[in-house]
C-alpha cells in the first residue's frame, strides 16, 4: 500500500491509451496477493484440518453450550478468520490462540501456509473456502461450526488486490474483486449472525483498506469493493447492536508482511519516510488490535472504522 503524498514520489512512466500502468505499490497487507495482474488471490489450496487438540489457554475455554452472558471476552472464545493462512489474518490467528481462544481459519489455495500454521498453532482448523462462492462459504462455516460448536467472533480477512489503469479493468476483473472482498464478507456475515443473533452475542471484524477510506489510483476496483466492506460495517452495526452484537472494521496502512518481499531496501525507506510516524506497520499491531476489538472491554465500540497506518490517514 501506499498514499497519495508516496505516489507523487516515484514518478510514473507515461502509458499509452492501452497499457497497464505499473508503479511501485504496496500490495494490500491483509491479502496474500501478489502485486503483478491477473488478479491474485489471497486465500489458499485445500489442507486436512489438524485434529483439535486446545492447547493450554490463559483461561479456560467456555463450554460449547450457548452462553448466556452478552458480548464475547477475547479469551475462551471461539474464532473465525477468513483468509487467515498468511499475513495480518494469520497474525490474527496466532494472537487469538495465544489468548486461550479455539481459532479456525479460511484459506484458499496456499496449502502450504495453511499446513504450517496448524504445525505452528496445535488445534487450530484450517478449512479450504472460497469465499466468493455461497456454497463454498455454506460448508466451510458449517464445518467450522460443528469442530468449534459456535462461532463467538468472525474477522472477515480474505480479500484480494490488484493495480490497473481503470480503462483497463475488464468486468470480469471488477466482479471478481466484488465478489472476493465485499460479497465474501457478505455470505460470511450471513451464516455466523443466526447463531450469534440467538445468543444475543458476538463480535464481527471487517479488515478494509485505507484504500476504502481514500481511494487509490490504479485501484479503482479495489478501493470501491473496500468502501462497500466499510458501508456494510457501519449499517450491520446499527442493525445487530440491539442483539448485542458488535461490528468493526479495521483499514490497515502500510504493513511489513511477507508480501512486501519483492520491495527493495530503498522502496522500504521511502515508504517509511512518507508515514508520519516513521516506520512501518506490522501485521502483530493489526492482529491486537482486532484482539482488542472482540473483548469485554469493547463492548461499547460499534460501527466504528480504526486506521492502523502510522498517520498515512488521519
Amino acid at each position: 500500500m501506499y498514499n497519495d503524498e508516496f505516489e507523487l514520489t516515484f514518478d510514473l512512466a507515461d502509458a499509452g491509451p492501452k497499457t497497464e500502468q505499473r508503479r511501485p505499490t504496496l500490495p494490500e497487507p491483509e491479502e496474500a496477493a501478489a502485486a503483478a495482474p491477473p488478479v491474485q488471490e489471497t486465500r489458499e489450496t485445500p489442507v486436512s484440518a489438524a485434529p483439535e487438540n486446545t492447547p493450554e489457554p490463559e483461561c479456560e475455554p467456555e463450554p460449547a453450550a450457548e452462553p448466556q452472558s452478552t458480548a464475547p471476552a477475547a479469551k475462551g472464545r471461539t474464532v473465525l478468520i477468513s483468509g487467515g493462512d498468511r499475513g495480518i489474518g494469520a497474525a490474527a490467528a496466532r494472537a487469538f490462540y495465544a489468548a486461550g481462544c479455539r481459532v479456525a481459519v479460511f484459506y484458499h489455495t496456499n496449502a502450504e501456509a495453511a499446513a504450517a500454521l496448524q504445525k505452528e498453532l496445535p488445534g487450530v482448523l484450517a478449512i479450504q473456502c472460497d469465499v466468493a462462492s455461497r456454497a463454498s462459504c455454506e460448508l466451510a462455516f458449517r464445518a467450522a461450526e460443528q469442530a468449534l460448536g459456535r462461532v463467538d467472533v468472525l474477522v472477515s480477512n480474505a480479500g484480494i488486490a490488484q493495480q490497473k489503469l481503470f480503462t483497463d479493468i475488464t468486468p470480469e476483473e471488477w466482479q471478481r474483486m466484488l465478489d472476493v472482498n465485499l460479497t465474501g464478507a457478505f455470505n460470511l456475515c450471513q451464516l455466523a449472525l443466526p447463531g450469534m443473533i440467538r445468543r444475543k452475542a458476538g463480535r464481527i471484524l471487517t479488515v478494509s483498506s485505507m484504500w476504502g477510506q481514500t481511494g487509490g489510483s490504479c485501484e479503482v476496483h479495489y478501493s470501491a469493493a473496500k468502501a462497500g466492506l466499510i458501508g456494510l460495517t457501519k449499517a450491520l452495526a446499527k442493525e445487530e447492536g440491539p442483539s448485542g452484537i458488535t461490528v468493526n472494521c479495521v483499514a490497515p496502512g502500510v504493513i511489513d508482511t511477507d508480501m512486501m518481499a519483492s520491495f527493495t531496501a530503498e522502496d522500504k525507506a521511502a515508504l517509511a519516510e512518507e508515514t508520519p510516524v516513521g516506520r512501518l506497520g506490522t501485521a502483530e499491531e493489526v492482529a491486537k488490535l482486532l484482539l482488542y476489538l472482540a473483548g469485554e472491554d469493547a463492548g461499547y465500540i460499534t460501527g466504528q472504522v480504526f486506521g492502523v497506518n502510522g498517520g498515512l490517514v488521519i
